[in-house]
């Protein structure tokens, strides 16, 4: 990859983005990953306002210092850059207080992920409306349209998705080119939503780089790939793999089916013209 020409190609997207919309500048949640520190980046690269949110809900220590550490190195370098923290804590546990009490389990502990991220989302917006920012997306290209490893309207509620082409081995690339902290380059990738430091490979069951083949190996077969019916999908299908290869396959496929509603527009019930008259 030619490191220094995209970093331009996409600080340029972004400024033109932001002066076509007639907004202000950018607004990012930084939680001391690397894909939140490359777009928080990028952004102050295009010179416009750029507004960098820590949002702690039950943060571990080691994310939250992550995330200082990259602000002030933002700011070190960006006059352009300001950063705001709203510990959101209280605001989750009062959500959780009116809630009916349900039975503790994995449904109950996946929906309190995902709020953790909608109410970041809500906060995100706030900001947005009140200096006339967009808001910018921080998922890549094998979560946002591969696994779709994001919140719906969490993460996945932005207004532009600068690094969603980029896989994740590519946004470290970048990072380096860009002189990103070590310790957020060096760092086990996590979402953060689970208030402690189980990284993305614990909850999904393989790398980035393995994901990121599982994706690129099935685009080079769309024929035969796009011929299986999701209920006759067999990895043994697929002599041609090692035993680790097709237990990535399969877990690719299985996240890859389940979240496509992520990744495609809502349905919309089209009205019969017959109907309309």
């Amino acid at each position: 990859m030619q490191a220094k020409a995209v970093i331009d190609h996409l600080v340029n997207w972004l400024r033109d983005y932001c002066e076509a919309s007639k907004t202000t500048g950018f607004v990012i949640g930084v939680s001391g990953g690397v894909d939140s520190a490359v777009t928080s980046a990028l952004c102050a690269l295009t010179g416009k306002n750029t507004l960098v949110l820590e949002m702690p809900i039950y943060q571990a220590a080691s994310q939250v210092n992550r995330a200082q550490d990259h602000i002030a190195w933002l700011q070190s370098k960006f006059q352009n850059v300001s950063a705001e923290r709203v510990e959101l804590t209280a605001v989750f546990d009062q959500f959780m207080t009116a809630m009916p009490k349900v039975e503790s389990g994995e449904l109950l502990n996946l929906s309190l992920a995902n709020t953790r991220a909608r109410i970041r989302m809500t906060t995100l917006y706030y900001f947005a409306g009140l200096h006339k920012l967009l808001v910018a997306g921080t998922g890549n290209k094998v979560e946002d349209f591969g696994v779709g490893f994001f919140t719906k309207y969490g993460d996945g509620g932005v207004d532009l998705s600068p690094i969603a082409d980029l896989n994740k081995t590519d946004i470290y690339e970048i990072g380096r080119e860009l002189g990103i902290i070590d310790s957020i380059m060096k760092a086990a990738p996590t979402d953060g939503l689970w208030g402690d430091d189980r990284t993305d490979q614990d909850q999904i069951g393989a790398s980035y780089p393995e994901l990121e083949w599982a994706m690129s190996y099935l685009n080079s077969i769309p024929q035969k790939a796009g011929q299986i019916p999701d209920s006759k999908f067999n990895v043994d299908d697929f002599p041609e793999l090692t035993e680790r290869q097709k237990q990535i396959l399969k877990i690719y496929w299985q996240r890859n089916r389940a979240n496509r509603h992520k990744m495609e527009p809502i349905p919309v019930c089209l009205i019969p013209r017959d109907l309309r008259f």
